[in-house]
C-alpha cells in the first residue's frame, strides 16, 4: 500500500501528529507546499479550523490533487475551540471524486494558552495507533 502524508499547520500543533503518525507509517511528513505528485492509496492530510473553516491553502491543497492518483484521504488534525474539520474536508474532496475515509483523528491543540501543553504524549499516542490501524 502507498501512503503520503501532508499537513498543514501555523501553531507547529498538527504538525507534531505529522511527525508522529509519519513515522509509524514509514512516510516523510511533508507540508502543503510539496505537492503531491506520485500516486498512492492512501493521503493523510491533517489540518486545523482557523477563523472556523479550513485554510484556504488546504482547500487549495486538496483542489490541486489528482482523482485519478488519490484512492481515499484520512483527515486528521487539532484545534483549540472548534472538533472536526472532517465535514470541510470531505466538501472539498467530493468536488473532484475523491473519497475521505469515516475514521480520523482529532484532539486538542492549544492555543493563547487554551489547552496548554496540547497535543501532549498522550494525543501523540492515540495519533500514532490511529495511524496503525490503517497498516493493518
Amino acid at each position: 500500500m502507498k501512503i503520503a502524508l501532508r499537513y498543514y499547520t501555523k501553531t507547529g500543533n498538527t504538525k507534531k501528529l505529522a511527525q508522529a503518525m509519519a513515522g509509524v507509517l514509514g512516510v516523510e511528513a511533508l507540508d502543503l507546499s510539496h505537492p503531491l505528485e506520485e500516486e498512492v492509496d492512501l493521503l493523510f492530510l491533517g489540518n486545523s479550523y482557523y477563523a472556523f473553516s479550513i485554510d484556504p491553502e488546504v482547500v487549495k491543497f486538496i483542489a490541486s490533487l489528482d482523482k485519478n492518483k488519490v484512492g481515499k484521504i484520512v483527515n486528521f488534525g487539532s484545534a483549540a475551540m472548534l472538533n472536526s474539520t472532517w465535514e470541510k474536508v470531505k466538501k472539498e474532496a467530493d468536488k473532484l471524486g475523491i473519497p475521505l475515509d469515516f475514521k480520523e483523528f482529532h484532539c486538542k491543540g492549544e492555543f493563547k494558552g487554551i489547552h496548554k501543553g496540547r497535543p501532549n504524549e498522550k494525543d501523540i499516542g492515540a495519533a500514532e495507533e490511529f495511524a496503525k490501524t490503517f497498516l493493518q
